[in-house]
């Protein structure tokens, strides 16, 4: 079984289940906030609101407080594991959201006596970890394009195949989804795909990688001498409607545009479900799929990320679904921060670590989130 098909295998196979779920989620329109505390039982037990209490998370009286000093820097955090990998950004954008700030469990608190209020606190997480994915993959876009280390064709591919995909998911499952859902399905996306990536690190898996072993070696070499990576970076050499052929670093690399917009819709109704830019998802589908080296991968996947990003961003506050807007502010200027530094520290970092990276954040925080969300058992207390 190719490598190809085996990746595409799995897109089809999320998708298809997810799907089952949006079927069988219950039709209910996303309230407004004001509606949703309203029909909340007044009192100070779990899952009750205190109209005495002081506003906290999304001003609702007695909402979790989020440290505002924390919240900078695991931004800054982010917008660096996002910059440097072109992936991860948005998990663990939200890992801070769910986990460290503790908004996961206070969302929780709502299952039984407010559900209208546990799924729209889900979509605010949702929609805050795309915001901050977003900017980081606008910055990290342009970072990359000047570096020559991004392959603008392909990213426009995957991005325009991202925003039917986006568009439909937010529709079909905006104000439907319980906390524990989207926190179990979370978590079991991000753990086949990082199963996925340990097989491309093993002697099969990296059989037929010779080109990008080769584009590689030169680029780490060119890095290692302190040499202008622009000379020898990114160059379109063909292009058409079916067939696209770039060089980077004495290596040629083709792609067929319209595979990669049927890669950009599957992977971005995955994503947009679980509210992450998508970039876990596009860094296998580059290297493994397409064939491209790492170094290549990050900025490209930053371009498809952005795209699907902006229209999915949209449609959830078109929808009525708000954010916490103090504190994504202060997340913004942290991305923004970790952003600058990612492209500019990554290219020191070998591929196999960066790989290595990828895969051991993807087990850890996989695994937690499949426990927490489906059974109930924690690894990560937060």
């Amino acid at each position: 079984m190719s490598r190809k098909f085996t990746f595409c295998l799995i897109m089809l196979l999320l998708a298809g289940a997810m799907a089952g779920v949006w079927g069988t989620a219950t039709d209910v329109q996303a309230a407004s906030l004001e509606e949703a505390i309203a029909q909340a039982p007044k009192g100070t037990e779990k899952g009750q609101i205190d109209p005495n209490a002081a506003p906290g998370y999304l001003g609702i009286p007695g909402g979790k407080q989020v440290n505002l000093v924390l919240a900078f820097f695991w931004a800054m955090w982010v917008g660096w594991v996002f910059s440097t990998v072109g992936a991860f950004g948005g998990i663990m954008a939200g890992v801070g959201h769910i986990t460290v700030f503790g908004l996961g469990d206070y969302a929780k608190s709502f299952k039984d006596t407010t559900p209208t209020l546990n799924k729209f606190v889900t979509d605010s997480i949702r929609v805050s970890n795309q915001f901050l994915v977003g900017l980081s993959a606008l910055v990290s876009s342009v970072n990359y394009a000047k570096q020559k280390r991004l392959i603008i064709p392909l990213g426009l591919s995957l991005g325009l195949g991202s925003l039917l995909a986006a568009y439909l998911v937010v529709k079909v499952t905006g104000g439907k989804i319980t906390f524990s859902q989207y926190q179990g399905w979370f978590g079991l996306i991000v753990f086949i795909i990082g199963g996925f990536m340990v097989y491309e690190m093993t002697p099969k898996g990296q059989a037929s990688k010779k080109k990008a072993k080769e584009a590689v070696k030169a680029f780490e070499a060119a890095v290692k001498q302190k040499g202008d990576i622009t000379q020898q970076g990114v160059k379109t050499s063909k292009f058409s409607l079916t067939r696209v052929e770039i060089s980077f670093f004495g290596q040629t690399f083709s792609f067929n545009p319209l595979w990669a917009f049927v890669g950009g819709f599957f992977i971005s109704a995955i994503s947009s479900f679980i509210g992450v830019g998508g970039g876990f998802l596009y860094v296998p589908f580059l290297t493994s799929v397409v064939g491209l080296p790492m170094f290549v991968a990050a900025g490209t996947s930053a371009l498809a990320v952005l795209i699907s990003m902006i229209l999915s961003i949209v449609n959830f506050m078109v929808k009525g679904i708000t954010v916490y807007w103090i504190l994504i502010g202060v997340e913004l200027v942290g991305i923004f921060v970790g952003s600058m530094i990612g492209p500019r520290t990554g290219k020191y970092i070998p591929e196999k670590g960066l790989k290595w990276f990828f895969i051991v954040l993807a087990a850890y925080v996989g695994l937690d989130y499949i426990l927490k969300g489906f059974f109930n058992i924690t690894l990560i207390r937060g």
